[in-house]
């Protein structure tokens, strides 16, 4: 049986943001803290033993702290059970925690050519020695099986996909280190128990839900599903950016052409928005934006969520 744990479900910077006044993070510091969320990220495992994580938040440390099943074995002078990370794209969000991840520990990472391209250009990864932490590269379209630290299998297989999105964007006007063309910056996941044949779908970026992408997610059991904004121009509409979710590569929840209108009567199961941003008034367990997300079937996950799938 797969088991999924949500490690993190807001968007980069968390909630409360640091440097944030929005009346969210305001209500998450002293009225509700229990609108506090740690940065995007799930835990897979086939075993409940061996672990998996689905990108590394830069609160990837907090996370592990916080999370029993992420622990060392009792007893155990030096152990981690997590056997690796599967990056979906190459964003602060999604590799920042792989730092804390430095002391020696054996895992491997798994990501697409374009996004290890960005770590082996940027030095301060290489704290994470090779000889300890495998890069090994994932293709588009094709299932590979994560191992565990001893070359055994996981009992999880992963497909990658392409979705709409963009490059990261402290790569904006500047060269990619893997070029200008290709497609790999930002990846769906469609993760599956091989011994029940059970699977979900994750998706922590999306900036389009096209004909293709629906006909894949279709009578699925379960999807995560990228939960930026609300409304497109709704940082512009609330002072505290300068760009849409489009702009940034994240499609809203609401709207004509919003992630609930487009993914409804698909027959999905489960569906669980995640990378939620402090701006999100979804987020209010009181407001007529949540109301109308839960009413179309979709949750507002918590840190520390545990699903068997």
């Amino acid at each position: 049986m797969l088991r999924i744990v949500v490690l993190g479900a807001a968007a980069g910077g968390g909630v409360p943001q640091w440097n944030c006044g929005c009346r969210v993070c305001n209500a998450s510091r002293t009225a509700r803290p229990e609108l506090q969320s740690s940065q995007a990220s799930i835990a897979i495992s086939a075993d409940r033993e061996h672990w998996f994580l689905i990108n590394a938040s830069p609160d990837l440390r907090q996370q592990l702290t916080a999370t029993r099943q992420l622990h060392p074995r009792a007893g155990s002078l030096r152990h981690s059970p997590i056997a690796g990370v599967v990056l979906t794209n190459g964003e602060v969000d999604a590799v920042a925690g792989l730092l804390s991840m430095r002391e020696g520990s054996p895992f491997a990472i798994y990501a697409h050519p374009r996004v290890l391209s960005i770590l082996k250009a940027n030095s301060i990864f290489n704290v994470l020695s090779e000889k300890n932490v495998q890069r090994q590269p994932i293709s588009i379209g094709e299932v590979f099986e994560p191992v565990l630290p001893n070359g055994g299998p996981s009992g999880i297989e992963i497909l990658p996909f392409e979705v709409a999105g963009k490059r990261a964007w402290y790569l904006e006007g500047k060269t990619h280190p893997a070029g200008d063309d290709g497609e790999g910056d930002t990846l769906g996941l469609r993760i599956s128990d091989k011994a029940t044949g059970r699977h979900f779908y994750f998706l922590a970026a999306c900036a389009q839900v096209t004909p293709e992408l629906k006909q894949r997610l279709g009578g699925a059991s379960l999807i995560f599903f990228d939960g930026t904004v609300w409304r497109d121009n709704e940082l512009i509409a609330a002072g505290l950016g300068a760009k849409t979710g489009q702009a940034m590569g994240h499609i809203s929840m609401s709207g004509e052409n919003g992630a609930i209108a487009a993914l409804t009567d698909l027959g999905i199961e489960r569906k669980i928005f995640l990378h939620i941003n402090n701006s999100n008034p979804a987020l209010l367990h009181d407001s007529p934006e949540r109301r109308a997300a839960e009413g179309a079937g979709w949750e507002i996950p918590t840190d520390g969520m545990e699903i068997a799938l």
